[in-house]
C-alpha cells in the first residue's frame, strides 16, 4: 500500500470514528442519570470490553517508561473530564450546542501543536480554524448567561480545550503504542477518576439507562476511539482535529433524526460551513 492510498484510508477511518462519537451525545439524551455517571458508565465499558479484547489478543501492555505512565494517566484525568464536560453541555443546552461549541477544539490544536512538537504553525491552519470558527459563531444564537444556552457553551468550550489536550496526547501515545493499549490505559485512568461518583451522585438506574450507557461506552467509544487514534499514526493532529469537526454535522443529523430537534437556520449555515472546513482539509492536508 503507497502512502498517499494509506493516507486516505486512515482519513476515511477518522470520518467513520467521528460519525460514532456523534451518536453518542444522541443516545446520552435518552438516559437520565447525571453527566458524570454517564460518563462513568461510558468509561468502565470501554475499558472493560478494550481490557478482554487486549488479553484474547495477547496485546503488549507494558509501557516503555515511568513517564509514559504518569502521562498517560494525566491523559485518562484529562478524558473524565471531557466527557463529563460533553454530557454537561448537550444535557443542560442541546445536542447541537454540545458538538458545536466542542467543535472548536481546533482552534486550540493550531496553536498548541507547533509550540509542544516545535513545529511551525502553518497558514492554512490558522486559514481553517479562522473558518471553523466563524462557522461557529454563525451557528451560536445569543451570548446571554441567563439562558441555558449560554451555560452549555460555557462547558462545551471546557470540552473542546480538553479534547485538544487529548488529540495532542494520542499523537505522542500513537508513534510509540497500538491504538488499543492506548485507549484501554485513558479510558482505564478516566474510569477510576470518576469511580468516586458512585458514592457521592445519588443515581436510580432505568434498564434503559443501561442500554443507552453500554452502547456509548461499547461502540461509540471502545470501538470508535481506537479507530481514531489508530488513524492517527500518518495524520497530523490538527487534521484529525479539523476532521472530528464533522461531529457537530452528524450530532445535528442525529438529533433530527432520532429526537426531533429541528436545527435553525444559523445551525444549518454555521454546520455548512464546518462541514467545508472538515471535508477541505481532509483533500488537501499531506
Amino acid at each position: 500500500m503507497d502512502t498517499q492510498t494509506h493516507f486516505n484510508k486512515n482519513i476515511l477511518y477518522l470520518h467513520i470514528a467521528v460519525m460514532l462519537f456523534g451518536l453518542a451525545g444522541v443516545v446520552a439524551q435518552f438516559v437520565e442519570v447525571s453527566a458524570v455517571m454517564v460518563a462513568l458508565g461510558r468509561v468502565i465499558c470501554s475499558s472493560a470490553l478494550l481490557l478482554i479484547i487486549a488479553l484474547v489478543k495477547k496485546d503488549r501492555l507494558r509501557l516503555d517508561s515511568k513517564r509514559d505512565v504518569l502521562l498517560i494517566i494525566l491523559t485518562g484525568a484529562v478524558m473524565a473530564a471531557h466527557w463529563t464536560t460533553f454530557f454537561q453541555s448537550i444535557q443542560v443546552s442541546t445536542v447541537a450546542i454540545g458538538t458545536i461549541t466542542f467543535s472548536t477544539f481546533p482552534l486550540f490544536l493550531t496553536f498548541l501543536e507547533p509550540i509542544i512538537f516545535h513545529e511551525k504553525i502553518r497558514r492554512q491552519s490558522i486559514f481553517s480554524a479562522i473558518i471553523l470558527f466563524i462557522g461557529v459563531l454563525i451557528t451560536i444564537p445569543e451570548f446571554s448567561m441567563a439562558n441555558d444556552t449560554t451555560i452549555g457553551i460555557i462547558w462545551g468550550m471546557i470540552c473542546s480545550l480538553t479534547y485538544a489536550i487529548l488529540t495532542l496526547a494520542n499523537r505522542y501515545f500513537s508513534a510509540r503504542y497500538a491504538a488499543r493499549t492506548i485507549c484501554l490505559y485513558e479510558q482505564g485512568s478516566a474510569a477510576v477518576v470518576l469511580l468516586p461518583a458512585l458514592f457521592l451522585v445519588e443515581t436510580t438506574w432505568r434498564a434503559q439507562d443501561i442500554a443507552g450507557v453500554a452502547f456509548v461506552g461499547f461502540i461509540c467509544t471502545a470501538f470508535a476511539h481506537s479507530l481514531y487514534v489508530s488513524a492517527q499514526k500518518s495524520v497530523k493532529a490538527q487534521t484529525a482535529g479539523i476532521v472530528s469537526g464533522m461531529e457537530t454535522v452528524y450530532g445535528i443529523v442525529y438529533a433530527l433524526l432520532f429526537l426531533g430537534e429541528i436545527p435553525t437556520i444559523r445551525e444549518l449555515v454555521g454546520g455548512a460551513v464546518i462541514l467545508g472546513v472538515a471535508m477541505y482539509s481532509s483533500l488537501k492536508a499531506k
